[in-house]
């Protein structure tokens, strides 16, 4: 029996990838990078500090002594300078050198930075496969007719096709600020106690274009192409805020799915996967509850309101710099990740395993179609040489019979052999029959959805082709 609370994002929810990404092991070796960066810089830039020294630090750079820092920091009570004894404890010639110049906010802020664009990079990657998996459903099913509902009431005839695309274009907006995202994400660089550098102007002996070309040099050697032109101790915040925004609009997007799939079970149009042995509920065994796409809303509304930790400390932030704001980040930002990884999961499995049923979708349309049809059968009918104003009024009280007897006595629409029994319409069965078929009332849902395929997501699979095929995330429960 476990005794110790554990997160549900950790032991439910998350992919392994995610959980690594903000795991401590991946923090730490990060600090450990950013640490041989700037001493490689610094060595570049003319200070003291020997090939020897770079290279035991390179050593021990991803062979972390976790135990010696966890003792240090229950000494000293600060976790970057217990791991920068550490890491003196094994390269003990580079002990002297170790985070010369910086202050914590350079290992710990450059690190989140770090972080971040990777999270976004697998968030990038999850988001094309489900982008894909609903591209072949819309495909699939562009001209399959469907009843579509504007206040969840029966509006006019779609297809089920045409409704993914609406999906999926969500997902392409998402995609988009993904990308935006990922070409402005900037490290905060080496700006020392309050961004002013002052500490390594001292270093270079007032050379200023060294402490600039500091910054620089940090940031190739991470794979940044440029770091924040002015900052205070730690980079704004804002930027926890935008990268959170950008989470929060994919779960947006897929709370809007799994709503759609949630009110479509009901309908018994289209499931969402339903294993053999599963169970959906404890008391009623015939029942196939939506709990896949219900877990989707779940945490869905979990990232949309976690963003709004990062406006408020972003906010609140005191002059150069206040810690108010760290422990916040360390739950609030990996937990929106956590979330987002775990949301697009379970989309991707919903949409990649959807079950559509025809044969409901088709008796669904069949008692709403006859009154979708009256304007083109009485177009019909004054063709036939009827009276417009006339038949106009027979077709309204025709309506309302038919309505009524759906309504109050439960009978099938049976407009349709009203109309055929009135003689002054002169429009038989058959003839209506042939007209009223779901089809004829799609409009150009079917090639709107072609021409979405073709003109945005296909070249956009196409352009990222290289991060398809990664392996579909495991769901634990």
């Amino acid at each position: 029996m476990r005794k110790k609370y554990e997160s549900p994002l950790n032991s439910r929810y998350s992919t392994d990838e995610m959980l690594y990404i903000f795991s401590p092991e991946n923090k730490f070796r990060t600090w450990r990078k950013l640490w041989v960066a700037l001493a490689e810089s610094e060595k570049e830039l003319g200070l003291d500090i020997s090939d020897e020294q770079i290279e035991e630090l390179k050593k021990y750079q991803d062979n972390i002594n976790f135990e010696v820092a966890e003792a240090r920091e229950k000494v000293v009570r600060h976790d970057v300078m217990s791991h920068v004894y550490a890491y003196g404890e094994q390269a003990k010639s580079a002990k002297p050198i170790i985070h010369l110049g910086a202050t914590s906010a350079y290992v710990a802020d450059n690190t989140d930075v770090v972080v971040m664009t990777e999270g976004l990079r697998l968030i990038k990657a999850e988001l094309l496969e489900v982008i894909k998996a609903l591209r072949d459903f819309a495909d699939e099913y562009k001209s399959l007719p469907t009843l579509s509902f504007t206040h969840f009431q029966p509006a006019q005839i779609s297809t089920v096709g045409k409704r993914a695309s609406l999906w999926l274009q969500d997902l392409l907006m998402d995609f988009g600020e993904v990308e935006h995202q990922l070409g402005n994400m900037k490290l905060l660089g080496c700006k020392g106690t309050t961004g002013t550098q002052a500490s390594f102007l001292e270093l270079f002996e007032g050379d200023e274009a060294k402490c600039v070309e500091l910054d620089k040099k940090i940031c190739s050697k991470m794979g940044f192409d440029s770091a924040f032109a002015v900052s205070g101790q730690t980079y704004p915040r804002k930027l926890d805020y935008q990268v959170l925004s950008v989470l929060s609009g994919i779960a947006q997007s897929a709370y809007k799915f799994g709503n759609d799939i949630r009110l479509l079970q009901h309908l018994k149009e289209i499931e969402e996967p339903f294993e053999k042995n599963q169970i959906g509920s404890s008391a009623m065994a015939y029942k196939r509850n939506p709990m896949r796409s219900e877990r989707i809303c779940a945490l869905s509304r979990y990232v949309i309101t976690d963003t709004l930790n990062t406006a408020i400390t972003a906010s609140t932030q005191w002059f150069e710099r206040t810690l108010d704001d760290s422990a916040n980040k360390r739950i609030s930002v990996p937990e929106a990740f956590l979330c987002a990884d775990a949301i697009l999961t379970l989309y991707r499995n919903v949409a990649s395993n959807l079950v559509v049923y025809p044969k409901v979708i088709e008796k669904h349309l069949n008692e709403e179609l006859p009154f979708m049809a009256t304007e083109n059968l009485l177009m019909d009918a004054v063709k036939a040489g009827g009276d417009r104003q006339e038949l106009h009024e027979k077709i309204r009280v025709l309506s309302m019979e038919a309505g009524m007897a759906v309504k109050n006595e439960g009978k099938p629409n049976d407009l349709l052999e009203r109309i055929a029994a009135d003689k002054s319409f002169g429009l038989s069965a058959e003839s209506l029959k042939n007209t009223v078929k779901a089809e004829n009332y799609v409009g150009i849902a079917p090639l709107q959805v072609e021409m979405f395929l073709k003109d945005y997501i296909d070249p956009l699979l196409e352009a990222n082709k290289d991060l398809l095929g990664m392996k579909a995330g495991e769901i634990k429960v």
